[in-house]
């Protein structure tokens, strides 16, 4: 990337596009297949709201598509393109199975999509935080872009990059829980703090059922940032911190992160011989177990009891 090209990462959305998106230029725009565009490749949403969809249809429905999508040729292709930006739009035109949609046909590198992806998303539909964090560390590792320069991309703060990309440090089932949005990302940050990743995972899950601010899990953690002594699902220290073994099948093991995601506790899926086994869900106290119950049985505790 030139000097030049680096410098025009730092003008935001609209000077990356130009009046592409926001005052086309007569002529320019053309008439694109929708069954001939496809999703940018680099686009860091995992997921779109289907009522958020639902809404943009009816909006294009009534007062037709205002800004055309922007899309450059798929590689190795012709007669197909790559959405660089506008791939919210290019779902509610098909959602109104439109035939074709508008479309302005531009040149653009790797790293610009994926640069024009996070701004257009960051700019006027929030990222969740991980699909944030994800797209800086395809910045950072696949383009070796520094923080600063990505900083200077999205329009953030070098601090604030830095932040969201120390997210992925989390254990695999806290940042299910951030990607589900059970945890803030105010919260995941609360649990940066914790050195033992099933202690994390058991805070996270504290945190979510007995409903505690950012500010109560701050302070938790920090006078609490090791699984206390003597519970029944704090590792062994004796000879430093054991972690549950990891299922070598990696079903097995997806599986595990999934339930413990569910759960927010530190579940452990064990094989034994043939397709037996065990899953052991872990409380440490009676509050917890209520909690596990009702995520569990779908059932309140009480009506149970009474």
């Amino acid at each position: 990337m030139t000097v030049a090209q680096k410098n025009r990462l730092g003008r935001g959305l609209s000077a990356l596009l130009g009046d592409h998106l926001n005052r086309p230029v007569a002529g320019e725009i053309t008439k694109l297949r929708v069954d001939s565009v496809v999703p940018n490749p680099f686009q860091p949403r995992r997921e779109f709201k289907e009522e958020e969809i639902d809404e943009l249809a009816a909006s294009i429905r009534a007062n037709g598509l205002l800004q055309p999508i922007l899309v450059r040729t798929a590689p190795g292709a012709t007669d197909q393109w790559e959405v660089v930006a506008g791939e919210r739009r290019l779902r509610a035109a098909t959602r109104l199975a439109w035939d074709e949609v508008p479309g302005l046909i531009r040149d653009v590198d790797d790293e610009t999509m994926l640069v024009l992806a996070l701004v257009e998303n960051l700019q006027r539909r929030n990222l969740g935080a991980l699909e944030e964090a994800e797209g800086y560390r395809v910045l950072a590792d696949k383009f070796r872009r520094t923080q600063e320069d990505i900083a200077l991309a999205v329009g953030k703060s070098r601090a604030a990059v830095a932040n969201m990309l120390r997210l992925l440090k989390l254990p695999p089932a806290v940042l299910q829980l951030l990607r589900q949005e059970k945890l803030t990302p105010g919260h995941a940050r609360a649990l940066l703090a914790v050195e033992d990743p099933e202690w994390g995972i058991q805070l996270a899950g504290r945190a979510i059922g007995g409903r505690w601010s950012v500010r109560k899990l701050e302070e938790y953690v920090r006078t609490n940032p090791v699984s206390p002594p003597g519970r029944e699902d704090a590792p062994d220290r004796g000879e430093g911190p054991a972690s549950p073994p990891t299922p070598k099948d990696p079903v097995t093991y997806a599986l595990q992160e999934e339930l413990r995601a569910a759960l927010g506790t530190r579940v452990i899926v064990k094989r034994g011989r043939g397709s037996k086994g065990r899953i052991e869900i872990p409380f440490h106290d009676d509050e917890d177990l209520e909690r596990l119950f009702v995520l569990v049985s779908g059932r309140e505790a009480s009506d149970v009891l009474e």
